[in-house]
């Protein structure tokens, strides 16, 4: 795979430097003596990785993804050797704090050059993201003499991280966790439980991995306490560490199995049974781990990583259906077949497919799909980079409140969209498409996991409308209305983006009407019930936002611009989405206003 079919980086550049105006932040002492010249070496790196270490292995991390022999996991030796390089050159790290041995990096540069390791290689650079997410929680929440040596060896690509929620009783529904964390005389805990769906859970890659596990400290009557409120969160590693910080004797963490996965096969994703007491460590059964802040808080704390990954779950789906997109449009560019309708002539030679109508439209939806899911992710991003850097109290918690609310629409909106994308990538390659032979169909099945991972669409729906929309009075709906209008008033000011602009106020004010009426209604279940076709629309919403956004950044340059063909590309797709997408946006509000209550009211036996 070429760096060209990888990502974009003429749409990278643009996105970070004339739309999100990273320069910009190196006015602020969190990002002082930064500037553009730093921030291309390190995509260039990114880059370089992407196209050198991580997609020369894709298709083997697919055909061949790893293996359980009952004692240790092995995954396919590039896998490695990638991450080795990563960490050597400190992109481990490269966001935390100086005080971390980081680079204080922005999280928008980072995010972007994730994106090229995502799309050249999903498999192996969820192992990073996975990690870095990890060390993100420990810095932020534990404390700095405890967590130290395993953030130091994360950096160093020596320890890898996890996060482990989910049970196979519980799922989703964290509530029911079953998981127990007994206390020890010294202050630790031992471990006690199972926990489903852990992406790299176990492997050879690293000397240690470092499982986050959410658990129930017991009563002083034995007994696990119900609901959320008793969660706690414990670092538990597969190897504990001795008095000098280095890995030693094995942790009573051991491999259930492996759950074979249709796509992203290369990030190994078990079970993982703790305390079962086939490793004894210190002598005694029970995994040893050490909690994280108060006992109690483990969720609050857990959403730090959980809300991270969402993004980057988010960008992950951006980055596939990204590269889906470039390879359909190579494709398409240089397969002949049939010829134009004026010319039917069977002696006149065919021509490329893209010059096809239909080849056209499904390439221009995957454009507008996969690269308003990229400004979408790192559009995140940048308010990460405002929360971490701004100086007024006020204003970082309305960043804050902000991100919040769009985090659901992050994930959500880009990992279906994203994987429509890649759908459309397969069509446009024809029976081609749906062989092995080509790229596209793994790029569909590698992205066909992000609806689900993290949250499912449903649940980002409910957690959108019954508590994003809500809270603080409906503050987060009120600063994105804020934003919006901003947009719409100098849209307004340039001819050719009126329409846009009278469509996106239109739709954003029905939406808002919508929001108000449903929050009005007592019956919480009616309430909720179209929650999907909610979250559809309103992600819908705010990637025409985004794109008509750009779009005014684009009409104050382009007229000097260098790479005209570049931005009337973009503009074309802002048009696209205006003219095909917003219109759904009414359809989904349909079953909203009134609530449709078929799928709620029918009986169970009528299935």
């Amino acid at each position: 795979m070429t760096d060209e079919l990888i990502l974009s980086r003429n749409d990278l550049d643009f996105l970070l430097f004339d739309w999100l105006n990273i320069e910009s932040l190196n006015q602020r002492s969190h990002f002082s003596g930064q500037d553009r010249f730093d921030y291309t070496s390190v995509l260039n790196v990114y880059e370089s990785l992407a196209k050198d270490l991580f997609a020369p292995h894709n298709k083997k991390n697919d055909s061949n993804e790893p293996s359980f022999d009952g004692e240790k996991v092995t995954v396919n030796p590039e896998v490695g050797i990638a991450l080795r390089a990563f960490s050597d050159a400190g992109l481990m790290s490269a966001a935390f704090p100086p005080e971390w041995n980081g680079m204080s990096l922005p999280s928008t540069v980072e995010r972007a050059g994730m994106a090229y390791l995502l799309a050249a290689n999903t498999g192996t650079a969820g192992y990073a993201f996975l990690t870095i997410a990890n060390a993100n929680l420990l810095i932020a929440h534990g404390e700095q003499d405890k967590v130290s040596p395993y953030v130091n060896a994360m950096a160093e690509g020596n320890c890898f991280g996890t996060m482990c929620l989910s049970e196979p009783q519980a799922g989703s529904s964290l509530a029911d966790i079953r998981t127990r964390a007994v206390p020890t005389a010294d202050g630790r805990y031992r471990l006690f439980g199972n926990k489903m769906w852990i992406s790299g859970g176990d492997h050879d890659i690293s000397e240690n991995i470092l499982h986050l596990v959410l658990a129930k400290i017991p009563n002083e009557n034995g007994q696990i306490p119900p609901g959320v409120q008793g969660i706690s969160l414990f670092a538990v590693p597969r190897k504990v560490l001795d008095e000098n910080g280095q890995p030693s004797e094995r942790n009573d963490v051991v491999l259930a199995g492996i759950n074979h996965k249709m796509g992203n096969r290369g990030t190994v994703n078990c079970v993982l049974n703790f305390g079962e007491g086939r490793f004894k460590p210190e002598g005694e059964a029970g995994a040893l781990g050490e909690i994280i802040g108060e006992p109690g808080k483990g969720l609050a704390y857990m959403f730090h990583m959980m809300n991270e990954a969402r993004i980057s779950v988010g960008l992950t789906a951006a980055a596939l259906g990204y590269t889906g997109y470039l390879h359909a449009l190579d494709y398409a560019k240089t397969r002949l077949q049939s010829r134009p309708r004026a010319d039917r002539n069977v002696n006149s030679p065919q021509v490329p497919i893209i010059q096809h109508a239909d080849v056209r439209r499904m390439l221009l939806a995957q454009k507008s799909y996969a690269s308003g899911a990229l400004a979408l992710c790192l559009y995140a991003a940048r308010l990460v980079d405002d929360i971490h850097s701004v100086e007024d109290e006020k204003e970082r918690q309305n960043i804050n409140a902000l991100l919040d609310l769009l985090t659901p629409v992050v994930k959500s909106w880009s990992s279906q969209w994203g994987l429509v994308a890649n759908d459309l990538a397969i069509q446009v390659h024809g029976g081609y498409g749906y062989t092995r032979e080509y790229n596209v169909e793994q790029f569909y099945r590698d992205n066909r996991l992000n609806p689900i991972h993290e949250g499912t669409f449903g649940i980002q729906a409910l957690d959108l409308l019954g508590r994003k929309t809500r809270i603080n009075d409906g503050l987060s709906v009120k600063l994105l209305d804020e934003k919006i209008s901003e947009t719409i008033k100098q849209a307004l000011l340039i001819d050719k983006l009126q329409s846009h602009a009278n469509k996106l106020d239109q739709a954003w004010k029905e939406i808002l009407r919508v929001t108000k009426n449903l929050h009005s209604l007592e019956d919480l279940e009616v309430q909720l019930a179209n929650a999907a076709n909610y979250l559809e629309a309103f992600g819908h919403l705010v990637v025409g936002w985004l794109w008509l956004d750009q779009a005014i950044t684009i009409h104050k340059t382009i007229e000097t611009s260098s790479n005209s063909d570049f931005l009337n590309g973009k503009l074309a797709a802002c048009d696209y989405f205006f003219g095909w997408e917003m219109p759904k946006i009414s359809s989904w509000l349909a079953v909203l206003d009134p609530v449709e209550t078929t799928p709620l009211n029918m009986p169970e036996q009528w299935f």
